[in-house]
């Protein structure tokens, strides 16, 4: 019918060219139409097949050609010369005729509509062609689009190894697509679709079973010490942390009860055991809320520090206002501790900042995620003089120089146990936004009179101290530098003094 169309051309067979090798038989590749110099090439394969150029769905619903019942044909209800100078096919679509065929494009597919499409694709031109390279095409395909996920998804996130995935089978897909509309390539695709998914699941797979159990290794062993928050950005990168020992800039906490020794003499051990759970629960909360790591408790001290695993630039600051924090919730639960009849406590918080050596430690029996050092002995003797100040937090000169935000007041300067140094020892008063302008004259005065002091003034001390006594009556740290003041009074002047005071005991 196509030959009748388009002028009866000759019809003659196509062999492949030879190039690099010759054959004593050379397939049958194609069909030649040829007229007036013209040559018009259907591809064929191996069975002298086409491939069909389908335009639709098919079927009477399906758009791509007109249908005409063969009843109003001849019943004469078609009007006259409407079918002139068009291609008219004649065959059924009633499914018991039995030429109905499963297509690419519908599985009730009229066998005539099929013929209608080999001739509109002729006449369009549109002749597909699956080329001998096929197979050549699609192993590099294969192996180019491997590669490229194989090295790409494991150093992804799930979210860009999912949108890697969707690109890669966008592109594929797109490619194809291409070839198909603009050059008439019939290339395969599904090997290399099923190869882009299989690597997506393989990757995601891997993740799931292989890094989530390093992941959740990592959150259990450091879930017991390390704030959720924190145990969350550890185990994006579970890489990055381990128990290995390291040295490190840090900021250690020791934070003792006062009172317990004389309330485990007369409270029950039940009742002792919650309210010391009470106590360390509420001061817990706050020094993970505040991205500290728990040490350990020791009786009625808990220990803390900041700065690991996770590095933490704020260690310091984080630190001071989790002790400002603790001391406000211990306010606040001796008013509930006096409503319901039990003793009310009190806590000393040593606060220092320096190097210190942080990983696990311990024995093959029991180890633990720690701090060792000299900077954390000094914290420790820090907490201890807490008592002798009358303060609740006694923080070292390298805590308040990473610590700007506070006010603070200088308690000191002392020699601890094991120190030939002196070592200057402040209180912090508050943070800077909530000082008011009676705390501020309140710390001015005290600096004059600690300069007084340490110049040997004693007369000047004295004004100075009288007058901050009666700022604040309460404040112990007056009182003892007054009875300081008396007692050095009966010394004459040294003046190899540096101001410093001296401690023997932890």
């Amino acid at each position: 019918m196509f030959r009748m169309l388009a002028g009866q051309p000759s019809v003659e067979p196509g062999f492949p060219q030879e190039r690099f090798l010759t054959r004593n038989y050379q397939g049958l590749e194609s069909i030649l139409l040829r007229q007036d110099g013209k040559t018009l090439t259907i591809p064929v394969d191996g069975r002298v097949a086409t491939l069909v150029p389908f335009r639709g769905t098919g079927g009477t619903n399906g758009g791509s050609f007109r249908y005409i019942s063969a009843s109003d044909v001849l019943a004469k209800r078609v009007a006259p010369g409407e079918l002139k100078d068009k291609i008219v096919l004649v065959g059924t679509t009633a499914p018991g005729l039995l030429d109905l065929r499963v297509t690419p494009v519908g599985e009730t597919y009229p066998g005539v509509e099929t013929h209608a499409n080999v001739i509109s694709g002729f006449l369009d031109g549109k002749v597909f062609v699956k080329p001998d390279y096929a197979v050549g095409y699609e192993v590099l395909v294969l192996v180019l689009s491997g590669l490229t996920l194989a090295f790409a998804l494991p150093m992804l996130s799930a979210p860009k190894a999912v949108a890697t995935s969707g690109a890669m089978v966008a592109l594929l897909v797109g490619l194809n697509f291409w070839l198909y509309s603009a050059h008439g390539l019939v290339l395969p695709l599904a090997t290399a679709l099923v190869m882009a998914l299989t690597a997506f699941a393989l990757n995601m797979s891997y993740g799931y079973f292989v890094e989530s159990r390093s992941k959740r290794e990592l959150a259990n062993l450091f879930g017991t010490y390390v704030p959720p928050e924190l145990v969350d950005e550890m185990v994006k990168d579970p890489d990055s942390y381990s128990m290995k020992a390291s040295a490190k800039e840090l900021t250690v906490m020791f934070c003792d009860m006062r009172g317990f020794t004389k309330m485990s003499e007369t409270m029950e051990p039940t009742k002792l055991q919650a309210l010391l759970n009470s106590v360390f629960s509420r001061l817990t909360d706050l020094i993970r809320s505040n991205r500290g790591t728990i040490d350990k408790y020791m009786g009625d001290c808990v220990m803390a520090f900041w700065g690991a695993p996770v590095d933490t630039p704020d260690h310091a600051g984080l630190a001071v206002k989790t002790s400002l924090e603790m001391v406000g919730a211990v306010r606040q639960l001796n008013k509930e501790h006096v409503a319901a009849g039990l003793p009310e406590i009190g806590i000393g918080i040593g606060l220092n900042t320096g190097s210190m050596c942080v990983g696990d430690m311990g024995s093959h029996i029991r180890r633990s995620y720690t701090v060792i050092g000299d900077s954390v002995n000094l914290g420790s003797r820090l907490e201890g003089l807490s008592k002798t100040y009358g303060v609740d937090i006694v923080v070292s000169e390298s805590t308040r120089k990473l610590a700007p935000d506070f006010a603070w007041q200088e308690l000191d300067r002392v020699r601890v146990k094991g120190k030939d140094q002196a070592v200057a020892i402040f209180w912090p008063a508050s943070s800077l936004s909530q000082l008011d302008k009676q705390a501020s004259s309140e710390l001015k005065t005290w600096t004059l009179a600690l300069k007084a002091y340490r110049d040997q003034d004693w007369d000047a001390c004295d004004v100075h101290l009288l007058n901050l006594q009666r700022m604040n009556a309460q404040k112990y740290l007056y009182r003892l530098y007054a009875e300081r003041v008396a007692s050095m009074r009966l010394l004459p002047f040294d003046p190899e003094w540096d101001g410093a005071t001296n401690f023997e005991t932890k």
